[in-house]
């Protein structure tokens, strides 16, 4: 099969790996340039919404999501000072039938390995910097840090809050500190017996939240401790986290999360931050995907949900046909022999692939921008200690009801119809 179109995505992480394979699926002949030298996820666990689950079924890996992931089943709130349950979720199977998709809880790596391994074999360039692109009549001109270039029909920025083609299209931005950052880490549940393996758990302090949840099957615990703290400013995935401000921050609450703090042996420590959202997403052939169009704070659990939703509306908008424009000075002897750069070559397949980029965007930036927006003030932050002491529980239903729109979400439902060809 002839590729409908050459495109290069910037960045291997799970933004751009979903991209791909969305991409791949409509027939285009994808690349995933990386920066690293080896293609491959750090972290720690994650939240993968019904929303991004339905998704990732629809492109055959949802067995592989079943075996990988936790489907919780359920969520409790507990007291942070002496460790009682103060109220209970239910989730599992009710999710399920509420959303429509199941709600899992999966290690980063995994989920990454698992869209990696679902790619054709050479899809992903590792090593590859990108310093700067230009767009020409032809396409799009990409220019790595180690002298190498490639061309392409459509440049797709999934480069992450720090990203290249973001900075290229919108200009430098500021960074909005939100006064808060995460100690992350994993800790094998077996040195935590008092914690269950199918649930997930949340205490709220006075100046402190800790969210815990399983992964690979229960046989580990994530753990996100997120802390105020105007001082710590390092935005970075992989700054280590001191252990000893750790355990120090939580001296004082209950058993449980002592026991898991003292089980830490290693820990990383990110400031949370965001950006403001963008007015435009895309440029002619050049558009952004994921943290690179909507960086947003964790608090909603919805950062990778929403870069596999971009993956899809993209990979529909880009599936118009995009043939040659008959006017265009292309002959018929170089259309039968490239048709894939021949299409992009011509006016109207330029301005084709302009269009369906603004449809994406369209369709997306709205929503995302809700999105990231009420990341801002949602998810456990609604959480707060009575002023006895004793955890509030009336912000339960708020809590699930923050994030039920978001995850009732179905990406691919009411798109724009594909234009003629």
């Amino acid at each position: 099969m002839v590729p409908k179109l050459r495109i290069a995505v910037v960045g291997g992480g799970i933004g751009g790996l979903a991209a791909a394979l969305a991409l791949t699926r409509k027939g285009h002949e994808v690349r995933v340039y990386e920066q690293a030298p080896e293609l491959r996820e750090a972290g720690v666990g994650m939240h993968l919404g019904p929303n991004g689950s339905r998704l990732l079924e629809r492109w055959g890996l949802g067995e592989r999501l079943r075996a990988l992931g936790v489907r919780p089943a359920g969520m409790e709130v507990r007291d942070w000072s002496h460790g009682g349950t103060l109220v209970r979720q239910p989730m599992g199977e009710e999710w399920l039938a509420e959303f429509g998709a199941p709600y899992y809880t999966i290690h980063r790596a995994d989920l990454h390995t698992m869209l990696a391994e679902s790619l054709p074999s050479g899809t992903v360039r590792a090593g590859h910097r990108l310093e700067r692109f230009t767009e020409t009549g032809g396409g799009v001109r990409l220019e790595f840090a180690d002298g190498s270039t490639a061309g392409a029909d459509v440049l797709i920025g999934a480069d992450g809050a720090h990203s290249v083609v973001r900075r290229t299209l919108a200009g430098p931005d500021t960074a909005v500190f939100s006064g808060q950052s995460a100690f992350r880490g994993v800790v094998a549940r077996d040195q935590v017996p008092g914690l269950p393996g199918d649930t997930l758990l949340v205490w709220a302090g006075p100046d402190a939240r800790m969210l815990v949840y399983p992964v690979r099957g229960g046989r580990f615990l994530t753990f996100v401790a997120v802390v105020p703290d105007p001082r710590w400013r390092l935005e970075s995935w992989s700054a280590p986290g001191d252990l000893d401000e750790l355990a120090a921050r939580f001296d004082g609450w209950n058993t449980d999360v002592k026991s898991l703090v003292a089980a830490v042996r290693e820990s990383r420590r990110w400031a949370l931050y965001d950006r403001e959202p963008l007015a435009r997403w895309s440029a002619g052939a050049v558009t952004l995907l994921g943290d690179a169009a909507h960086p947003m704070l964790p608090h909603h659990g919805q950062g990778v949900s929403q870069a596999v939703e971009d993956a899809a509306v993209l990979a529909h908008c880009l599936d118009a046909p995009t043939g040659p424009d008959p006017s265009a000075s292309v002959s018929a002897a170089a259309a039968a022999s490239a048709p894939a750069a021949a299409a992009a070559s011509a006016p109207a397949a330029r301005r084709a692939i302009a269009a369906a980029l603004d449809a994406y965007e369209g369709v997306r930036r709205p929503h995302t921008t809700r999105v990231q927006l009420g990341s801002r003030g949602g998810g456990s932050q609604r959480l707060r200690p009575d002023e006895d002491g004793t955890e509030s529980t009336g912000t339960m239903s708020s809590l699930v009801e923050d994030v039920s729109w978001i995850q009732r979400h179905d990406a691919e439902a009411g798109l724009p119809p594909l234009p003629p060809p």
